[in-house]
């Protein structure tokens, strides 16, 4: 029996609480899972998990389990990246970036490592949430990222945070694209297109509480990059927060509003080993920083 995949389905089954989620969890079927179960009960000797119409619970040998289960499985995962980072071809600099971020400055911050010093290197990128890519650095699949704060970064290095220009975009046809000086409240007839809240829990909820504060509180839209926050204001109905600088966009509106405020704040992360890398990112946040 493959004793790390197993003990990673008990993992899965005690965090989701629920076999159907587990499951879903794991990129694979119901049945699977419940059999892979059985057989590491079988092995271990014990009952891991009762099975209820509610969902699973963990007994009482499962509850003392579960931590020393969850370590080696995080150990393997740690291992296996490692093996893989070592494996990869020498030279290659492997960095993530937060969906939000401006294609400009995106590949402004391909061009730094390139030319970083002492680098030739080839430069692999992955554009994900800020959960995810904390996640790829600390297992050692990314080097370095940029990602979004507030985040939660235990277990990597970070940077200072820099604060990059975001514009509020809003239908063209709307009431606050032909006023001077216009107010959040005056959104209110918009929804918000917002990234997913478990892209980024903290960030999340620091915008939301951000647009309260001004004396807006819209239902919210979820969207998962810059162009699905252009399609929903374009479509009239909602507005949005966006790193892409005005343009000549159809159907769309950017408007300055309290930029210090709404300003995305980023910092950059990385694993050890991986300063110079990290260095060559401050540097370009810096350049585009809010002035």
């Amino acid at each position: 029996m493959d004793l790390i995949r197993h003990l990673g389905y008990f993992v899965a089954i005690a965090d989701e609480g629920h076999f159907g989620r587990a499951a879903t969890v794991l990129d694979m079927t119901q049945p699977p899972l419940s059999q892979g179960l059985r057989r590491l009960e079988t092995q271990l000797g014990v009952e891991l998990v009762h099975r209820t119409r509610q969902g699973a619970v963990l007994t009482a040998a499962g509850r003392q389990l579960l931590p020393r289960a969850r370590l080696l499985v995080d150990d393997a995962a740690r291992l296996l990246a490692e093996a893989q980072r070592i494996a990869r071809t020498r030279g290659t600099v492997h960095w993530g970036a937060t969906t939000a971020l401006a294609d400009r400055i995106l590949t402004a911050c391909v061009t730094a490592l390139r030319t970083e010093k002492n680098s030739g290197d080839a430069v692999s990128t992955t554009v994900a949430a800020t959960v995810d890519l904390v996640s790829a650095v600390r297992s050692g699949l990314c080097d370095v990222a940029v990602i979004e704060h507030p985040a939660l970064v235990d277990g990597v290095e970070a940077g200072p945070v820099v604060k990059l220009p975001r514009w509020i975009v809003v239908p063209a046809e709307h009431r606050s694209a032909a006023t001077e000086r216009p107010v959040f409240p005056m959104l209110a007839d918009l929804t918000y297109a917002a990234y997913p809240r478990a892209a980024n829990p903290p960030a999340s909820d620091t915008v939301r509480d951000l647009l309260r504060e001004r004396g807006l509180d819209a239902p919210t839209v979820t969207v998962h990059d810059d162009r699905s926050i252009l399609a929903a204001v374009a479509a009239g109905t909602s507005f949005g927060l966006t790193t892409t600088p005005p343009s000549d966009i159809p159907g769309v509106a950017w408007l300055r509003m309290a930029p210090q405020a709404v300003a995305l704040r980023c910092r950059v992360i990385h694993r050890a080993g991986a300063e110079e890398q990290a260095d060559a990112l401050d540097s370009v946040l810096y350049r585009e920083r809010v002035r």
